[in-house]
């Protein structure tokens, strides 16, 4: 990488050292902080419609209340609200930014796609994120931002040269991380597969097949009987247990409150519920269905007392394998099938009678022993390559941040 032959002390830390001929300027001597609003008919723009860190537009369908306040091309849009997201746009279009979005127009002297990438770096979105206020809800403020001093080239043709020597870097990288992303999918589709050819046609490529009178199931093995899921087993639902009956800190006698929220958000504060009855209290070996909030996803693994939003399958052990009937249900074929019969309502609910009419094969449970094995062997299989590809996307995407941070405050040097 090139450097500048000489370079200056900024005065600022989350900068450092700066090439010799640049300036220092506060934020509001490069920025204007535009304030204007509008109830002309213009095509508005929230933060759910800017991706983190890439400055990229995401379209959505959401209807946004309020005037909003109006930008032009090439005003930049920051998000206020937890900027350690760094939801930050270079607007390519004349519209209306509503909610908690600051809209910077760069003075004259100032290239907008350069001042972009300068609020986009990690260096200026960690020093903006160390300034909130508000624990629920933190945003930064105007105040701050405005007295912030930035590096700035002396020209607006240097400037440029940085930004475009950016946009062709950044590019190659998203590339990358593009083709990255769609052998990730592809190495999903792969496992997906495996799933639903072992759950529905078992692993011996000899075995005879039949129709399993059943479209979306198709032919199975001749010597598999099919059943319904009530043959097999019986569901405990789970209890909505009000607020102020759920405990901040373990005590003697209490378990953990599972719910969707929790399973999803493991890092979050935990609740727990004291002296609870047995028949709302889980173990790691047993199965959850999940009946509503995220319907029709089998979970395993957790232990305490279960929410409402949850069915317990009591299964027979003597009969059925656990893991074979945990891949069953988590397989996509069972995963739309529930989600059918759980209705097309806002949020769907799977009830009962749904779940026990669900289709489930019925044969020796040595076989699904060894469907389990294969299953799993396959699964560590794909893993491992789905987390090859997931940790050169980290890497080149902290690459591609790093390298904004360097060139947007001087540490390497853009030839044109």
């Amino acid at each position: 990488m090139n450097t500048y032959e000489k370079y200056k002390d900024s005065g600022t830390e989350w900068i450092g050292d700066i090439p010799e001929h640049w300036d220092k300027r506060r934020f509001k001597y490069c920025f204007d902080l535009v304030s204007e609003k509008s109830k002309d008919d213009l095509p508005k723009i929230g933060l759910e419609n800017i991706e983190s860190w890439t400055g990229k537009f995401i379209k959505t369908n959401s209807q946004f209340e309020g005037d909003g306040g109006v930008f032009k091309k090439n005003d930049i849009l920051y998000g206020k609200l937890r900027p350690y997201l760094a939801k930050v746009y270079l607007a390519d279009f004349e519209g209306k930014a509503v909610g908690d979005i600051f809209i910077f127009r760069c003075k004259e002297d100032l290239h907008p796609k350069f001042g972009n990438n300068l609020i986009l770096s990690k260096n200026f979105i960690e020093i903006t994120n160390s300034s909130t206020f508000g624990s629920k809800m933190p945003r930064v403020s105007w105040e701050f931002i405005s007295n912030l001093i930035i590096p700035i080239p002396p020209t607006k043709e240097e400037q440029k040269t940085i930004a475009n020597y950016l946009d062709k870097k950044t590019l190659e990288i998203d590339q990358l991380i593009s083709e990255k992303k769609y052998l990730v999918e592809l190495y999903q589709e792969e496992k997906t597969a495996i799933i639903n050819q072992a759950i529905t046609k078992g692993i011996n490529p000899n075995v005879k097949l039949k129709d399993s009178g059943i479209e979306w199931l198709g032919f199975i093995p001749e010597h598999w009987e099919i059943g319904r899921v009530k043959n097999i087993c019986k569901v405990r639902q789970g209890l909505q247990i009000p607020i102020d009956k759920r405990l901040n800190t373990k005590e003697e006698d209490s378990l953990e409150y599972i719910t969707i929220k929790s399973i999803n958000n493991p890092s979050d504060a935990k609740q727990y519920i004291l002296n609870p009855s047995k028949n709302v209290i889980c173990f790691k070996d047993d199965i959850l269905m999940a009946r509503t909030g995220a319907t029709g996803v089998p979970i395993t693994g957790v232990e305490g007392v279960f929410h409402n939003n949850f069915f317990l399958i009591d299964y027979n052990r003597k009969t059925v394998e656990k893991m074979f009937l945990y891949y069953y249900l988590k397989s996509s074929l069972i995963y739309e099938y529930l989600l059918l019969v759980a209705g097309t309502t806002t949020i769907p609910d799977l009830n009962h009678d749904s779940f026990y009419s669900t289709p489930f094969f019925l044969f020796d449970k040595k076989e699904q022993i060894e469907i389990t094995q294969y299953i799993e062997k396959e699964s560590t299989r794909i893993d491992a390559k789905i987390f090859k590809a997931k940790k050169y996307i980290n890497l080149l995407t902290e690459y591609k941040t790093a390298l904004i941070s360097e060139v947007v405050t001087g540490k390497i040097k853009v030839i044109d």
